[in-house]
């Protein structure tokens, strides 16, 4: 059986981090079995935890009362999900369902926030790393308002 101190060490987004700090982060770790279509958090609820993808794909998703769930954006494997434990009011901005069987490891967000209170150098390394991620999300779905609208968006003169 893999530590967890061991498979977030090896996980993508805390490669490179200092020994010290994913000792201090397995302080707020649980591993985490969301079954197909379960639900990891919704839409206005507390936003608590923090996740980091083992296997499995997430679906975030807006509900509109004309179509129903919207998926926006799939997350997957070796992914992080959710900034909300981050940025008060802590409140999730999505519906975050699991497509497929998905294995992750959960940090409460209110232990990591308290530990980055504690240690400046650690909450500003995981904020770059967190930044980094908000940078691609916002690409991505640059990308796909793109293909969306392709076609119907008028052409901006120059």
């Amino acid at each position: 059986m893999e530590s967890l101190e061991r498979v977030l060490i090896e996980h993508p987004f805390l490669k490179d981090l200092s020994p010290e700090h994913v000792h201090l982060i397995v302080g707020c770790a649980r591993n985490v079995v969301f079954e197909p279509n379960k639900f990891l958090f919704k839409e206005n609820e507390e936003a608590q935890e923090f996740y980091i993808l083992r296997s499995g794909k997430v679906a975030l998703e807006i509900y509109t009362p004309e179509y129903g769930p919207i998926t926006i954006q799939t997350i997957g494997e070796g992914e992080v999900l959710g900034w909300s434990w981050l940025i008060p009011p802590y409140e999730w901005n999505f519906d975050g369902r699991a497509s497929e069987l998905t294995r992750a490891i959960a940090l409460d967000g209110k232990c990591l926030r308290g530990k980055c209170e504690e240690d400046p150098v650690l909450g500003y390394e995981l904020m770059k790393r967190l930044a980094s991620v908000f940078e691609q999300r916002l690409y991505a779905m640059r990308l796909q308002l793109l293909d969306v609208y392709s076609g119907t968006t008028p052409k901006i003169k120059k």
